[in-house]
């Protein structure tokens, strides 16, 4: 009988551990770019960069563009940069401390991961360009800078605030009405606003004018949202959706939800119809990066549709037409946005001239009236984030490769080539030539389903049998790529699989289906999450992938990931222990059920899904929970307890369920600290729990 412990220790620090060629404090200690910004009327830039927790605004212009430390706030304490914003004559930088945004719920509220006695209060900052003291505009959220730089838009209770921005007086409420009023965005001019009004079932646009009554935009039964504004300002583009109600449809099977880009013209109030998404599934509302990606340019509308089974970008003219598709291709188009000028979209795209970059980002350009593209990085790195100068000079992004760690760059357009911004932050002891290059791998899953990648493989000796590790992501819209990664939690994970490498695994990280990348089908599969978890026969595969290489030791496979990934961890050791030695389950998912079966089940209506007892069935058999009696597998469980994205009581319960089938456990828990783990000390107490489990159990050192 296996024996059952919980493992509480004070983690000893892996400095010193291992038989690597660095560790896991150097590879930890690189910068990371997570916002960038430029001006809209300057050649100016700013980025919010993290040191090793310590979190700092960073300032640049045109010619030299030198990064200098903006802000001082050298603590790891936690409070996230988000927001980040330059006035449009770039003088002052507005941003937002504070808070978990990007998780599932309460991301506006403090964080207090240091278990201070007060935590600190999420509010709007503004600091000039130049230098000088951060001044607090108050609590609020999703700050926008009006077009002269004078004052700064924010939402707070529900309601749209104004500010001067340099906070010389109170912030005012500009109006109170019904509703979730949000998204508000200036006129070019800046005497109106346009905003969305949520009012649950339905939402209006509306246009607020200092000393006049609200004008809403056409109001319907349906939902309308994205407003953006013509460069004129004589009208707004918008998206239109079905509201919510009607009868319950089948839970196990998707429907069509059409959209629609609309045109409003402020002064006659015509509202027109520019674009009618297909009455399929492949045209329902884009799940990837920035969603409709809805920008109003020289006379066009530009959009992004998942219609041709890509995440693709469409323009069509404001005064109507057929749409123009202006990215064909087998790829994927996010972190979008539009030149000053509103002639041309920049993107962040896997494609290229190499079959490998399917699984990269390279910066593209594209024509939004005659659909030219070009890719301006190719190569065997990684990009992102693009913005133009106002001058048409080129373009601000952030720059990565296989083995160099992401940083801000310039690219010149009379050129065609980049320089890198603040290279100097990256340690002299972070040991990138002691990295590896991760190849790129596929192999098909039971069904014929080709599944990508990629694989850290240190040196392989003639008839050496490695340990191996599968790293799973979570999201599950998430790619992993040939490099450093465009998210923080997902370049936390490459350093890790870097230095578990080093340590003399074989590590693999499966881009399994339910990810994006590959098209529409791999990204939305029928049968995939709680309708029957398809994509976990990805993660099985990959598994009996590496124990045919005669470089793996078959009998020594572990599995880790976070969220999704967590979620997946436990269904490989629940379903496969077999096959999977060991793993590390870090803030997963493990009954998907719990607080999902009320509306199938019980919804307060009379009517309910045709399907729901079935739909009920084929979650739990999605579920982990389902399979403990074939769980044998030790495993650890990493845990976050104000976790804002997977509730914390997914692990107690699935450590409950352990301790009564006496399967060999150990855990730990984050106290006070989020989904993301916000401070330095507690990711890298984190990643050196999960280094020190795999290398235990795998290796025996």
């Amino acid at each position: 009988m296996k024996f059952i412990y919980t493992f509480f220790i004070a983690l000893l620090s892996l400095n010193g551990f291992g038989q690597g060629d660095f560790t896991l404090s150097q590879i930890k200690s690189y910068p990371f770019p997570n916002e960038l910004t430029v001006a809209s009327k300057a050649q100016k830039i700013a980025v919010a960069i993290n040191e090793n927790g310590k979190r700092n605004i960073y300032v640049a212009q045109a010619p030299d563009y030198v990064l200098t430390k903006l802000t001082h706030f050298d603590t790891d304490d936690g409070q996230e940069l988000s927001s980040v914003l330059l006035s449009s004559n770039g003088d002052y930088v507005v941003f937002i401390r504070g808070g978990d945004f990007g998780s599932n719920w309460d991301d506006e509220l403090p964080v207090n991961p240091n278990s201070d006695i007060e935590p600190t209060k999420v509010q709007i900052w503004s600091v000039p360009f130049t230098g000088g003291e951060p001044v607090s505009l108050g609590e609020g959220q999703n700050p926008v800078i009006s077009p002269d730089s004078k004052y700064v838009l924010f939402q707070k209770d529900g309601q749209l605030w104004e500010i001067p921005v340099n906070g010389a007086d109170k912030a005012v409420k500009l109006f109170h009405s019904k509703g979730n009023n949000g998204a508000g965005v200036y006129s070019p001019k800046g005497n109106k606003i346009a905003f969305r009004s949520n009012r649950r079932d339905h939402s209006f646009i509306g246009i607020f004018e200092k000393e006049k009554q609200i004008e809403w935009v056409s109001p319907s039964f349906d939902h309308d949202s994205n407003p953006v504004w013509s460069p004129d300002g004589s009208s707004l583009a918008f998206i239109k959706s079905s509201g919510s109600g009607g009868a319950p449809d089948s839970i196990l099977q998707d429907y069509p939800n059409p959209w629609k880009v609309m045109h409003y013209e402020i002064a006659s109030q015509k509202l027109q119809v520019l674009y009618t998404s297909p009455n399929t599934t492949k045209g329902n509302r884009p799940s990837t990066h920035g969603g409709f990606n809805l920008n109003y340019g020289k006379a066009f509308v530009t959009f992004l549709s998942y219609e041709d089974g890509w995440p693709h970008l469409y323009s069509v003219s404001e005064k109507g037409g057929a749409a123009k598709l202006l990215t064909p291709g087998n790829f994927m188009a996010e972190y979008v946005s539009m030149s000053p000028d509103g002639e041309y979209l920049f993107f962040s795209g896997n494609t290229g001239s190499d079959p490998h970059d399917i699984d990269r980002r390279h910066l593209v350009m594209v024509s939004v009236s005659k659909g030219e593209m070009k890719v301006l990085t190719p190569g065997d790195g990684n990009e992102w984030a693009p913005h133009a100068f106002s001058d048409g000079s080129g373009l601000v992004y952030i720059s990565a490769g296989a083995k160099r760690p992401p940083l801000p760059a310039v690219y010149d357009f009379k050129s065609g080539k980049s320089r890198l911004l603040g290279e100097n932050l990256i340690p002299a002891d972070f040991p990138e030539k002691k990295l590896v290059t991760p190849e790129q791998i596929t192999f098909k899953a039971p069904d014929g389903t080709v599944i990508h990648a990629t694989m850290f493989k240190g040196e392989i000796k003639k008839k050496s049998e490695k340990p191996a590790i599968i790293y799973i992501h979570g999201g599950p819209p998430r790619q992993m790529l040939l490099g450093w990664h465009y998210s923080s939690y997902y370049s936390n994970a490459y350093a890790m699989n870097q230095y578990l490498a080093s340590q003399g695994f074989v590590v693999i990280a499966v881009n399994y289906r339910l990810g994006i990348g590959y098209g529409y089908e791999f990204h939305r599969p029928t049968d995939g999450g709680t309708r029957g978890a398809s994509e976990y026969q990805d993660i099985k595969a990959a598994g009996e992938w590496l124990a045919a290489q005669p470089y793996v030791d078959s009998k020594r496979i572990g599995v880790y990931g976070g969220s999704y990934g967590g979620y997946l961890t436990a269904m490989a050791l629940a379903r496969d222990s077999e096959l999977f030695a060991t793993g590390v389950d870090i803030h997963g998912v493990h009954d998907r059920t719990i607080n999902r079966m009320d509306y199938v089940l019980r919804p307060n209506q009379y009517e309910r899904a045709p399907d729901a007892e079935k739909a009920a069935e084929v979650a739990w058999l999605s579920s982990p929970v389902a399979y403990m009696d074939t769980w044998k597998s030790p495993v650890l469980i990493i845990h976050g307890d104000d976790d804002r994205n997977v509730p914390f009581s997914q692990s107690t319960d699935l450590v409950q369920r352990l301790r009564k089938q006496r399967v060999e456990i150990e855990t730990l828990v984050i106290v006070g600290d989020t989904h993301h783990f916000l401070t330095h000390k507690n990711q890298m107490k984190v990643n050196e729990a999960i280094a020190e489990y795999l290398i235990r159990k795998l290796v025996g050192r």
